[in-house]
C-alpha cells in the first residue's frame, strides 16, 4: 500500500494539532492562544485544533510565558482579563493557582453604562489588535506548516519582530 507507512516524526497528512473548525463548516483550522500585556505585546502562545475550547488552553499559555513574571503583591496584583469562553470552573481554579486577579465575563451579561444601556467591553481589543498584526505574516495567516512545532516557531519569530519594532519605535521618539 503506498504512503501507507510514515516516518518518525511525520505528523497526519494535513499536518499535527489541527481540528475541525466548529463556525467554518468543519474545515481543518488551528486555535492560537495569545497572552498579551497592557499594550499589546505577546508574552506567550500556544496552538491547538480549532475545535478545542479556550478555557482548556488556559494552562498552557500561562505556563509559556517567555519572561520571568514578578510576583504579585497587595499593593500591585497582576490583572487577567480574559472573555466569556473561559467562564468555566477549570479556568477560575487555573487563575487561582496562577495568582491573577481575574476579571472574567459571565456568560449571557453584558456590560452596561450607568444608565443601563448596553456599552461595549474595551479591554479585549488589545488581544485581537496583536492577532491582526500577527496575522498580516502570510505563513502565520494560512499555516503551509504541517508540523506543529514549525508552525509555533514562526508565530514565535513574529512575536520577536512585534516586540523590535515597538522598541525601535521608541528609541524613535527618543
Amino acid at each position: 500500500m503506498a504512503g501507507g507507512r510514515r516516518r518518525y516524526g511525520q505528523g497526519a497528512f494535513w499536518g499535527d494539532q489541527i481540528g475541525p473548525n466548529p463556525t467554518d463548516r468543519a474545515k481543518a483550522g488551528v486555535k492560537r492562544s495569545l497572552l498579551v500585556e497592557a499594550d499589546g505585546g505577546p508574552l506567550s502562545v500556544v496552538i491547538a485544533g480549532a475545535n478545542v475550547p479556550d478555557f482548556k488552553l488556559l494552562d498552557a499559555t500561562l505556563d509559556a510565558i517567555v519572561i520571568e513574571r514578578p510576583l504579585p503583591t497587595e499593593e500591585a496584583p497582576q490583572h487577567l482579563c480574559l472573555d466569556k469562553g473561559y467562564d468555566k470552573e477549570p479556568a477560575r481554579e487555573v487563575v487561582e493557582r496562577y495568582s491573577y486577579t481575574p476579571h472574567i465575563r459571565k456568560i449571557g451579561e453584558e456590560k452596561k453604562n450607568a444608565v443601563g444601556e448596553k456599552r461595549y467591553p474595551a479591554r479585549r481589543w488589545v488581544v485581537e489588535r496583536t492577532l491582526g498584526w500577527l496575522s498580516k505574516c502570510r505563513a502565520i495567516l494560512v499555516r503551509y506548516e504541517k508540523k506543529a512545532s514549525n508552525y509555533l516557531g514562526l508565530i514565535k519569530v513574529a512575536c520577536i519582530l512585534l516586540w523590535y519594532r515597538r522598541q525601535h519605535r521608541l528609541s524613535l521618539l527618543r
